[in-house]
């Protein structure tokens, strides 16, 4: 377990959640701001991805686990971004949609903030959303993030406005 919070603990993804994580990646609506659902192939990847920043940080997108049913829920954590001209620390996550406007996302947020700061030791965290992510900008607002600056990211051939909300320590 890597944090834990009221309700809900986090753990490292690993392969035996490849099904749980295809109900969120393979959702057209929750995947919106990706330009749609992936592919099994796709889910693959993100998991592989998430896997190897565990070995290269010991950090990457969690596994969020609801307490009360020990079900996946979704994913948070704390991540390396290409934003600009540099790498910035990220917090991301991505929630089942069945799960949306019960405050996990800004429970699940709030403590990788806190374990950027006491265990990074870092001085400053952001979250990177699309313009259009009305619901991730507040959760960062939840987080004490404001935003800062914007950039646009290409992602499968569309030009996709981006703003980085940041907090400091």
């Amino acid at each position: 377990m890597m944090l834990e919070t009221e309700r809900l603990y986090f753990r490292e993804l690993n392969q035996k959640d490849f099904a749980s994580l295809c109900k969120i990646l393979q959702d057209e609506e929750t995947m919106y701001a990706y330009e749609g659902a992936f592919s099994d192939d796709e889910v693959q990847e993100w998991l592989d991805r998430q896997i190897a920043r565990y070995r290269k940080w010991g950090f990457g997108l969690w596994a969020v686990i609801l307490k009360e049913t020990d079900e996946l829920i979704g994913q948070c954590g704390l991540t390396m971004q290409p934003w600009k001209n540099e790498e910035v620390l990220e917090i991301g996550y991505l929630f089942n949609r069945q799960y949306w406007h019960k405050g996990y996302a800004a429970e699940a947020a709030i403590a990788c903030k806190k374990y950027a700061f006491e265990k990074l030791n870092t001085d400053e965290v952001c979250s990177i959303i699309r313009d259009t992510n009305t619901a991730s900008r507040n959760v960062a607002r939840r987080n004490g993030m404001i935003k800062t600056d914007s950039w646009v990211k290409h992602y499968k051939g569309v030009d996709m406005p981006h703003d980085r909300f940041v907090v400091k320590r």
